[in-house]
């Protein structure tokens, strides 16, 4: 203390602004995180991104550049796009599927050199349901009648999508049976496949999420009307996969937090299904997107527009998240962190356009953890 006037000595402030203000060594977005027994070297994941490249939903040439790059390019999680159960299962008909094993076998070369390039390779597995059947976005996203190579497509009820969509075959007892059938061999394949982290597809107004909102969900039976209901088939899903899926790998759960639309799905509803997910522990992560179960959503885009939504279930269900959407620059990633808001970045974007940018992010946040490939050495000049 400095007697003269009852302050802090200068000299002592100043070390202990010091100590205050020392920077962790390693960023958090570089920071190693494990499920299970799966440790990823950081925090960022390739998000699930549509194709629409394959025939007879057979993954080749392209899967393997695309998601290869992404794992030579430092991402910590690669996930494949949406990988569908049965053939009606698929948005168009140029989506990947796991519902024999030559599809099995495409994936598994995929998975073999993105696991060799150190990142971890992640499985998605949907249903589209009443969505299906479309052409592709090149193409113009509109349903593709059966004359024309199209099919007829399921739901939970047999409300169509949106006005000159088709009506769907509302799903029986004996056909929901069938789909988690499905979803469990699918689940299998997954892993002979050499897949480490499974994600199953909860959102974007596919089948599981058209069980899950009473926009798409107006069933009476034990399916439908409660919430309690409307989770019932989410929850045999989950349990399915748990039923063929490792008890030492993780499984992720992609969910649409919220309709952005007045009586849909919304975050109170997710925070609900977190806590419940959350006290049965078989899903290691909730992967928080939102939209797509209506075409009257109004949706607020901007950067970081879903990181309140991860937030909230994160923080008072007390479960681990992933946040996507527009978070495209290295400092707002790594203050998403930093706050506590997700445990990891889901970038779909951003990665599109780079797939070096888990390793120019590296730089930006002066992360040494991060090392180029020795092939590509001589570029690291950014």
């Amino acid at each position: 203390m400095n007697a003269k006037n009852n302050q802090p000595d200068s000299r002592q402030t100043g070390e202990t602004s010091r100590r205050i203000l020392k920077r962790d060594p390693q960023p958090n977005l570089f920071k190693p995180i494990t499920f299970r027994k799966i440790t990823a070297r950081n925090r960022i994941m390739l998000s699930p991104m549509c194709q629409y490249s394959a025939k007879d939903g057979l993954a080749d040439d392209w899967h393997l550049v695309h998601l290869g790059a992404r794992a030579t390019g430092g991402a910590g999680f690669v996930f494949t796009e949406a990988v569908h159960i049965e053939p009606r299962a698929r948005i168009t008909p140029h989506c990947l599927g796991l519902w024999n094993d030559e599809q099995r076998d495409a994936l598994k070369r995929i998975a073999e050199f993105v696991a060799q390039q150190g990142a971890v390779p992640g499985i998605q597995l949907g249903h589209a349901g009443r969505k299906a059947s479309v052409g592709r976005p090149w193409e113009g996203t509109r349903p593709i009648a059966p004359d024309y190579g199209g099919w007829p497509v399921i739901s939970a009820s047999n409300k169509p999508y949106a006005d000159g969509w088709p009506e769907p075959e509302k799903l029986g007892r004996k056909g929901i049976d069938q789909q988690l059938e499905l979803l469990a061999a699918a689940t299998r394949r997954a892993h002979q496949a050499g897949f480490q982290v499974l994600e199953l597809h909860a959102a974007h107004g596919y089948l599981i999420h058209q069980f899950l909102s009473p926009l798409s969900n107006d069933r009476d039976d034990e399916y439908g009307g409660s919430f309690d209901n409307r989770i019932r088939f989410l929850l045999q899903s989950i349990e399915t996969v748990r039923s063929e899926w490792p008890e030492n790998l993780p499984l992720f759960l992609r969910i649409s937090a919220t309709d952005w639309v007045e009586g849909g799905w919304n975050i109170d509803d997710s925070i609900r299904l977190a806590k419940i997910l959350k006290t049965a522990s078989q899903v290691d992560l909730i992967d928080c997107s939102s939209g797509g179960s209506d075409p009257r959503q109004k949706i607020p885009i901007h950067p970081g527009y879903q990181v309140p939504l991860s937030s909230a279930i994160k923080n008072e269900a007390g479960i681990a998240t992933g946040t996507v959407g527009l978070l495209h620059g290295p400092d707002l990633a790594e203050s998403v962190l930093a706050n506590g808001d997700a445990d990891l970045i889901i970038l779909g974007r951003a990665l599109l356009a780079d797939p070096v940018w888990p390793l120019r992010a590296a730089k930006t946040l002066k992360s040494n953890s991060a090392p180029w490939p020795v092939q590509y050495e001589r570029s690291d000049i950014f």
